[in-house]
């Protein structure tokens, strides 16, 4: 069962009264020091891989009252944590420790006609909010990410994960304590369950940016009803399009991989786009590689009659993020059609283009309007860890401030400082 609010040193019985909390401890995490960050993020780290027996336990509690439940086959996975799973969160930590400290970072610089000198400087948000559904890593990864850029962090991570985030919130404000550090920076705001979102959403002045992480209608709801700050990450209606001049071995192994590497994330593709002069070439092959490993490939007629295999597409598709190993295939007559589909159906996170052809690799990528675009290369890489920021506090679609995989930078607002020598303005 989930520890309780006393197992976790969480004794507050409302949601507000944690945020306070957390907006408290902001002022001394904001004030630690670089080694003291790293020194933080690795007792974590090892508290974690301390606790994988009792992690685990919970999580098996979690996943039993999920297939109760009827949680879906791609939540259950993006639940489940085992003992190489927990191994990978700590070793996420122990990468975030280890990346530069973002804060204090200098962003411009100059000296105004009057001799006072300006600096722009980086500096933590405070407190960052997340809202997520049945992620327990997430609960790991924002909470490194929040510390290491010097922010307090307060955490929803639904019912479906309530006894596995309750078990690591608690492990990780035990290694807090235990480095002289205020456990009060992590909270959670899960006992409250959906008045504690509400609670979230509308605490202006205690929230200083919020982040969704989680179904198309969850982020809908956060960024609809917040009255905080919200940095929106999007669903993923990810496309590839097998341009005509595609190398049938790279677009087989690519789609294969985008879509069955990991198919419940959101920069698994869900819509391949093929060109016509091409779909002869490609198509049977393609589609061949995806129903060998379990995928049902909705096609258009095209398609079904150039595969003689899969199910016919509807219009619902082509918007479709499946998050299964289900993927939508259209045959396009041209690179103009594909943008045209694209434009129409792309909920802005990922898109790729197999092509040889430069020229159109380079329409591809200047004309296509997603926060990541990609030529010859899997969507499966739009990912914080494999861009290089050890984890990623969610992909941004968004055009503000952050937009694509967002790390520890993107947990840092500025600020500027003015040096004089008693000038005042005329």
């Amino acid at each position: 069962m989930a520890p309780d609010a006393a197992d976790n040193g969480l004794t507050d019985d409302n949601a507000a009264s944690r945020m306070r909390k957390a907006k408290d401890a902001a002022r001394s995490i904001g004030l630690l020091t670089d080694t003291q960050k790293r020194d933080a993020l690795r007792a974590i780290a090892d508290a974690i891989e301390g606790a994988a027996d009792e992690i685990i336990a919970a999580n098996a509690d979690d996943l039993r009252r999920g297939r109760e439940t009827g949680l879906s086959e791609a939540l259950q996975d993006r639940l489940s944590l085992d003992e190489a799973r927990v191994a990978v969160l700590a070793e996420a930590v122990r990468e975030i420790s280890a990346l530069p400290d973002p804060v204090g970072r200098v962003l411009d610089r100059r000296t105004l006609p009057n001799g006072v000198a300006l600096t722009k400087v980086s500096v933590p948000f405070g407190v960052v909010g997340v809202i997520y559904e049945a992620r327990p890593n997430v609960t790991v990864d924002i909470t490194a990410l929040a510390l290491r850029s010097g922010n307090a962090v307060v955490l929803r991570g639904g019912s479906a994960a309530l006894s596995s985030n309750a078990t690591i919130v608690s492990v990780m404000r035990r290694a807090l304590t235990g480095e002289g550090i205020d456990p009060e920076a992590i909270q959670t705001v899960d006992p409250f369950g959906r008045d504690g979102a509400r609670a979230l959403m509308t605490a202006r002045g205690l929230i200083d940016v919020l982040v969704p992480r989680g179904s198309a209608d969850l982020i809908h709801t956060v960024v609809t009803e917040s009255t905080v700050p919200v940095i929106e990450t999007g669903a993923g209606v990810v496309h590839i399009v097998l341009d005509e001049t595609a190398p049938l071995d790279w677009a087989r192994d690519i789609v294969v991989n985008a879509k069955v590497q990991r198919p419940s994330v959101c920069n698994a593709v869900e819509t391949v786009l093929v060109h016509r002069a091409a779909a002869g070439r490609l198509v049977p092959a393609v589609v061949d590689a995806l129903v060998s490993r379990g995928v049902t490939v909705h096609g258009d007629e095209d398609v079904l009659e150039l595969a003689g295999q899969g199910v016919p597409a509807t219009d619902a598709d082509w918007a479709a993020e499946y998050l299964s190993l289900d993927v939508a295939m259209r045959v396009v007559d041209d690179l103009d059609q594909a943008l045209d589909h694209i434009r129409r159906y792309s909920t802005q996170h990922t898109e790729s283009i197999i092509t040889m052809n430069d020229g159109s690799a380079e329409r591809f990528v200047a004309e296509v309007d997603s926060a990541v675009v990609m030529v010859n290369a899997s969507t499966r890489f739009t990912d914080g860890g494999e861009f290089g920021f050890g984890a990623e506090v969610g992909i941004s679609t968004q055009k503000l401030h952050a937009r694509g995989p967002m790390g520890l930078a993107e947990l840092t607002s500025a600020k500027w400082i003015a040096r004089g020598a008693g000038q005042v303005r005329g």
